[in-house]
Formats: structure tokens, C-alpha cells, sequence
């Protein structure tokens, strides 16, 4: 396995990373950050300390639980009184959190036999911004394989993410976000730039990993987790925060008003699958 885990080992394309932006004095903007907190983990002190500290307008959040629920309305209730969540059992579950109202437009059934996706609307400092929630089929073969999987379920993911998508209100300013399971060079998130998004967290760091695991005594890292942007939204930082117990981490961004439209350069890829000696 280990041998056939080297050949997997891929960087992204090097470019010039964006330099964070300030927005202009008194411009809006909108800081919106997802989170796999790990169905495992409910209740987890470093996890919870590490979504508080976002203080974002909007979470999204992915492996959730009624126990992540109850705990989480006990701690941030305050500062964010909008939630929804909507939960799947084992690693399905799904949450929105926002300091502005918003209105579930529906919770998505998956083409497949994985997780569903939940579809938002809400209130922002930009305006009404749509949100869909995913969490895409991990790589894993039907017989249990991870190698195998890692090859054979891109197609998948692009079935899930092309039916989901489908529930999008045209002409809105758009975000899909969550655990997708693959990078940048993967079919579903090559779909969603198909139809005007990109993932943001490449365009600032291209290398940043967001999911980790420990295979024996080697390190196996990856930017699995999108932010994916559209028409409409011009970001102005994005990143990873460390911390928490969960095998992925947050991954945080800002946008304000997209400018007049232009021609933008190519998306940047983030770094794929890579390995290290603990």
C-alpha cells in the first residue's frame, strides 16, 4: 500500500499566489469559513475553540451530529443565531451557522447512496448570496479501497456535484463549499469551474494542505476542502486556520463585491496528495 501511496504524491502547479486585500473604507464584506469537525469528535474542546475563533459571517459545516449540534447551540448561540442543521447519520450530516438570517431552500438527496448537500440563501452584507453545502463521496472503492478509490470515483463526485448544482438560482451570487474529497484537478471541482466558480484557497495558498492522516509512520496531507466562488464575489484573502482534532481544518475566506467584470487568468491548482516521515 505504501508503495502504491508514492506514486499518488503530486504538487500543484507553481504561480504567483494573490496578495491579501483590504477592502475599501466602508465597503462590505462577507467572511464565510467551512468545516469538517469529524462525526467522531462531537463535542471536541480544541475542535469547538477552533470554529469559535473564526468569528465568520457564515459556517458551513460537514459531519455533523445531534451531539456536534447540541453542544455547539450551547457555546455560539450568541454569536451566531441563524443555524440549520440537518443530520444524516454517520458522516452526512450537514450545518449552516450566520450571524444574518437565511432561508433553506432544500436539503438535496445524492444521486448516489452518499451524502446529501443542503441549499441556502442568505442574508449578507453583499446582498443575497446562495450557498450549497457538499460533501462529496470520499475516495473509497465499493470494495473498500482507498488506493483503488483514489483512481476510480472522481466520476462520482462529478455526478453529485452536477446534480446538486443543479438546484442553483441562476444570477445569484454563488458559493459551494465543503469537504469535496478531491483537489483541485478533480472532476468535480474542474465541473464547478465549468460553470463560473473556482476554489479560492489556491489563488492565495496554492500548497496548503487541509486534511491530514497518519498511515503507520508516514503523514498523508491534502487540500481536500473548497471554498468555490462565482459572479459576483471578489475575494480578498483566504487560508487554512490550524488547530482542532478533526482530520481536516477549517478553511476560511473573505470576499467583498466583485469588481466590473473582466477576463480572469486561469484558476491556480492547489497541491494534491503528498507524504511525509512523522
Amino acid at each position: 500500500m505504501t508503495r502504491a501511496l508514492l506514486l499518488l504524491c503530486l504538487t500543484g502547479c507553481a504561480h504567483a499566489p494573490r496578495a491579501t486585500k483590504t477592502p475599501a473604507p466602508g465597503a462590505p464584506t462577507l467572511t464565510v469559513v467551512t468545516y469538517n469537525v469529524n462525526f467522531g469528535l462531537a463535542g471536541d474542546a480544541t475542535t469547538l475553540q477552533t470554529l469559535t475563533s473564526t468569528d465568520a459571517d457564515l459556517v458551513l459545516l460537514q459531519e455533523t451530529t445531534p451531539e456536534w449540534e447540541a453542544v455547539v447551540r450551547a457555546r455560539v448561540t450568541t454569536t451566531w443565531p441563524y443555524q440549520t442543521w440537518h443530520h444524516s447519520g454517520g458522516a452526512g450530516g450537514l450545518a449552516v451557522l450566520s450571524k444574518r438570517p437565511f432561508e433553506v431552500k432544500a436539503v438535496l438527496a445524492n444521486p448516489g447512496r452518499w451524502f446529501p448537500a443542503l441549499h441556502v440563501v442568505a442574508k449578507t452584507a453583499l446582498g443575497d448570496v446562495q450557498a450549497l453545502v457538499v460533501h462529496l463521496r470520499p475516495p473509497v472503492d465499493d470494495a473498500g479501497s482507498f488506493v483503488s478509490g483514489y483512481f476510480t470515483t472522481g466520476p462520482a463526485r462529478k455526478a453529485e456535484v452536477d446534480a446538486f448544482a443543479a438546484a442553483l438560482v441562476p444570477g445569484l451570487p454563488t458559493l459551494v463549499v465543503g469537504d469535496f474529497n478531491e483537489g483541485t484537478s478533480g472532476p468535480a471541482v474542474q465541473s464547478l469551474e465549468a460553470r463560473g466558480l473556482r476554489s479560492v484557497l489556491p489563488e492565495f495558498h496554492p500548497d496548503a494542505k487541509t486534511w491530514g492522516w497518519d498511515v503507520g509512520s508516514l503523514h498523508l496531507s491534502a487540500q481536500l476542502d473548497h471554498i468555490t466562488y462565482g459572479v459576483g464575489l471578489e475575494p480578498l484573502d483566504a487560508r487554512v486556520l490550524p488547530g482542532g482534532r478533526s482530520d481536516h481544518q477549517p478553511v476560511i475566506a473573505s470576499f467583498t463585491h466583485d469588481a466590473l467584470p473582466t477576463v480572469r487568468a486561469p484558476a491556480p491548482r492547489g497541491g494534491s496528495l503528498s507524504m511525509s516521515l512523522r
